[in-house]
């Protein structure tokens, strides 16, 4: 690491001097190092296993003025951005930084209040994001991928927190009005993406807190209006992060929201609270869509923060909860063991989450730790301090809660320090609770599972059932995440699983995938298209489910299967249609009678597999020729009975 006197040569940088040797990508953390900041690893590997983690990437926080600097052996910005430089040894390099002193800061939690007041917008602009983008634009740094978190728990808090919602505060009404939060981040977002080689990742809160319709749309349409203030563009923004500093379970295995007891959505589960998500990884998938439609540009990335949310230990459950009633299913079988989605201070039985990797799922960018695990949420009493920070009731273990957390117990742990200070209680319960454990992989395994085979799926006219045989791993297997049209669904620990509230007579294609403890995910099996039933059953023009699956494809031509399933009464012919979107010809098909015409296709039932029984199956197969692409289709099934 280098001392706060080493420092590399500075210019007086422009974006235009970036430009010849930087070009932003995609996805910044792709085929990249991340940093490892020295000081934060210093303070785990000094705890108790602490050095099972101390490698691991976090983010630098300019959470104040003086962070810029540093000083009194404190690392300041240009300090950090230099031991980057040592640590990439040219190779592509992510550096991430949290800019964190907004005026007013966060004003719904004491906790993390800031140095600057409500009206100190000038200050913020020329005191704090003037001199840190004048040292991310030295050229010395042209070659770091500079990630930035853009202001948490801001934005977000003008559209649940203010303007006379039952959570509003005074604090927060003020920041609404005078707009300071908005033209803040959008004078942030202005500066910063002028430097070529930084990305700006806007905080989108977290599942817990926004994923209510009333509360998602609008949040996005105040971050856009940031996003478009003080002369930014939405080109500034690259993408979006969710559950910074927070706990919420990446995913929820045990069940979705699709589910339902005895008639009841989980959704009207004391848990759930007519949420539209469970977990953050449906969340963050979920604004990236609709980001995207508000106008925000189609290649923004998402980003997890997973320092916190791994809710392993002995208290994790093994499986769903009883099917008693909507509350026993969802309570014993959810990973989050919190009092309510609200809490956020130092909580309990919380434990270090997935590793920072790179496009560890469909449709996220990265799994990060951007809150240092080990750093505390604020104190559990009030003290003294020169940082502005106050002591908030949500961090004291006896506080019985607020309309924001629905009036639940804090859950926090006793005897924290200050926000932002080290808490070596908290980093113990991270490494004890830790998912993957650690001890599971002792961090070193990355050898993903065996990709899952044998996919197969039965359908009513609003639910398919999938099975598959079961993938294999060096460590072991711990779960499989089913996705549909390129979209995770679901996760479960078994090799089956039930997709729910779908459309009658629609085709949904499917994928899996298999993890393993260390976080590592195999390639996607084999994809399975499964058309519903019609409304209403069986009868003539009904009455069949049929899958489509390709078995081999050898890129001149391919073999595929098909699986023809009676729906709840037998059938006594049944016929399979589809078009292929290319050139596909098929030379040979077994157990079928086929008409191909074109693209159009049809197959029938032979004389010895055209009866049925009711929840049964037959299948056909074939071989075909083609060049090109090889899309799956979209396929129809009727019968008579």
């Amino acid at each position: 690491m280098l001392s706060a006197a080493t420092v590399l040569p500075i210019a007086a940088a422009t974006p235009a001097a970036h430009a010849a040797t930087t070009a932003r990508v995609d996805n910044p953390f792709v085929g990249a190092g991340v940093y490892v900041n020295p000081e934060w690893s210093a303070h785990a590997a000094a705890e108790t296993g602490g050095s099972a983690v101390s490698k691991q990437p976090t983010a630098v926080w300019m959470d104040r003025i003086a962070a810029i600097a540093g000083g009194n052996g404190v690392m300041g910005l240009r300090d950090h951005l230099n031991s980057a430089v040592q640590q990439a040894a040219g190779k592509p390099f992510v550096f991430q930084v949290v800019i964190y002193d907004l005026p007013g800061r966060d004003c719904a939690a004491l906790a993390s209040n800031g140095e600057l007041g409500p009206t100190d917008l000038p200050r913020y602009k020329s005191e704090f994001i003037d001199p840190i983008a004048a040292i991310l634009a030295d050229p010395a740094y042209a070659n770091l991928r500079i990630v930035t978190t853009v202001e948490i728990d801001s934005l977000p808090n003008l559209v649940t927190n203010a303007g006379g919602t039952a959570t509003a505060t005074p604090a927060c009404d003020t920041m609404k009005s005078n707009g300071n939060y908005v033209n803040g981040v959008g004078y942030a977002l202005a500066k910063l993406g002028a430097i070529p080689n930084v990305y700006n990742y806007v905080d989108a809160g977290h599942h817990g807190w926004l994923g209510w319709d009333s509360n998602l749309q609008p949040a996005i349409d105040v971050i856009k209006q940031a996003a478009t203030a003080s002369g930014s563009t939405v080109n500034n923004v690259q993408g979006f992060i969710t559950n910074t500093a927070n706990y919420s379970a990446l995913h929820e295995p045990n069940f979705t929201i699709g589910d339902s007891v005895n008639g009841t959505s989980v959704r009207q589960s004391k848990w759930v609270d007519w949420n539209n998500y469970v977990d953050e990884a449906t969340y963050a998938k979920a604004f990236k869509t609709k980001a995207v439609a508000s106008g925000f540009n189609a290649n923004i990335g998402m980003l997890i923060d997973t320092s916190r949310n791994g809710w392993g230990g002995a208290n994790r459950p093994a499986g769903p909860g009883p099917k008693t009633s909507v509350d026993a299913y969802i309570d014993g079988g959810r990973i989050d063991r919190r009092f309510q989605a609200g809490n956020w201070c130092n909580q309990s039985g919380a434990g270090l989450g997935e590793r920072p990797k790179a496009a560890p799922e469909d449709g996220i960018a990265a799994y990060v730790w951007v809150k240092p695990p080990g750093e505390s949420d604020g104190a559990s009493s009030a003290i003294s301090n020169d940082e502005g920070k106050g002591f908030d009731r949500m961090c004291d273990p006896t506080y019985t809660g607020n309309p924001r957390n629905n009036n639940n117990m804090s859950g926090a742990l006793p005897n924290a320090p200050l926000a932002g200070h080290w808490f070596s209680a908290q980093f113990q319960e991270l490494l004890k609770n830790a998912y993957p454990a650690l001890g599971s992989s002792g961090g070193s395994d990355t050898t993903p599972p065996s990709t899952p085979t044998g996919l197969a799926g039965t359908a009513t006219a609003s639910s398919v059932a999938l099975t598959w045989t079961a993938s294999t791993d060096n460590v072991g297997v711990t779960g499989y995440d089913v996705y549909r049209g390129g979209a995770l669904v679901g996760s479960t620990a078994t090799t089956s699983y039930t997709d729910t509230g779908l459309a009658a007579s629609t085709a949904y294609s499917y994928t899996v995938k298999a993890r393993d403890a260390a976080g590592n995910v195999s390639p996607a099996s084999a994809a399975l298209v499964v058309t519903t039933q019609a409304s209403g059953g069986g009868g003539t023009g009904s009455g069949c489910t049929a899958a489509y699956k390709v078995s081999n494809d050898w890129g001149a031509g391919f073999n595929a299967d098909v699986t023809v399933t009676a729906g709840s009464s037998a059938i006594s012919t049944w016929k399979v249609t589809w078009n292929f979107g290319g050139n596909q010809q098929i030379t040979n098909l077994w157990n079928g009678q086929l008409a191909q015409s074109g693209q159009a296709v049809t197959v029938t039932n032979l004389a010895y597999n055209g009866t049925v029984a009711a929840g049964a199956s037959t299948s056909f197969g074939f071989g075909a020729n083609y060049s090109g692409t090889n899309a799956l289709p979209t396929l129809t099934c009727t019968a008579t009975s």
